[in-house]
């Protein structure tokens, strides 16, 4: 990791913190190596079940560093899109812990997210048309997954941000909290996930993400090579056993 990303990891949860608050946590390339290289460790340990990105500072993230951008730096990585997450998100789940602003690229790093805790104060936006750009590093393939057609489509068209509360009432913010709060409820929601069997978790994930666009046929015809090796899975006797016995399971992600 880099100064500009820090990473925290321990009972089961990695915590992936933007640690450019003197920028608003703007992304650069620096940015964009750091979380890209902590979502790769995220999926390649065993003992970690899910991911937490955030920013420091109580804000998360103004989108990309234009300074950096108007020196020649690019805060994409190939194959991976901005901020080294919007195209390739990790496996495991995320989820995303908001403060303050999450704007433009920002916004889109929270979106590759698979649940979204904020501050009741946190604001959240696609400006990029008003400076005649174009989200096109996720936010205008995922906000109309979240929003209805009409509310996403104005929200694009206009640029202008909108609240936390309007995000949770129509389902994109998981859970709104009070302002300083977003972190430590983030982190309660991820141990709760985290106590579940890990293969589970993962394969869950993955259904969940793709059944938007399946039908219900291919939906379970596809699903059965993701559960097949669950249900095959040391983990998954465990976890029968651990409630026969009436006690926690021990999951070795086998």
């Amino acid at each position: 990791m880099t100064d500009s990303v820090l990473t925290e990891f321990s009972d089961g949860v990695a915590v992936i913190t933007i640690n450019r608050p003197q920028a608003k946590n703007a992304v650069d390339k620096s940015v964009a190596e750091g979380i890209a290289a902590a979502v790769d460790e995220l999926d390649s340990r065993g003992d970690l079940v899910i991911g937490l990105i955030t920013g420091a500072g109580g804000v998360f993230s103004a989108g990309m560093d234009l300074k950096a951008f108007a020196r020649g730096e690019t805060p994409s990585l190939p194959g991976r899109g901005f901020a080294g997450i919007t195209q390739k998100p990790p496996v495991k789940p995320l989820i995303a812990a908001v403060e303050g602003w999450a704007l433009a690229g920002g916004f889109e790093v929270a979106l590759s997210a698979d649940l979204i805790v904020a501050s009741t104060e946190a604001k959240f936006g696609l400006p990029e048309a008003t400076r005649g750009l174009v989200a096109a590093a996720g936010g205008l393939l995922r906000l109309p997954k979240a929003f209805p057609y009409h509310l996403a489509m104005e929200y694009a068209l206009t640029g202008e941000p909108f609240g936390a509360e309007l995000a949770h009432r129509y389902g994109l913010v998981n859970r709104l909290v009070e302002p300083g709060r977003a972190l430590e409820e983030a982190k309660a929601l991820a141990a709760r996930i985290a106590r579940n069997g890990p293969l589970a978790v993962r394969a869950t994930k993955q259904i969940v993400a793709a059944a938007v666009d399946w039908t219900d046929e291919e939906g379970f015809a596809s699903q059965g090579d993701i559960v097949g090796p669950v249900f095959a899975s040391k983990d998954a006797r465990e976890g029968a056993v651990a409630f026969a016995e009436k006690r926690k399971p021990v999951w070795k992600g086998e």
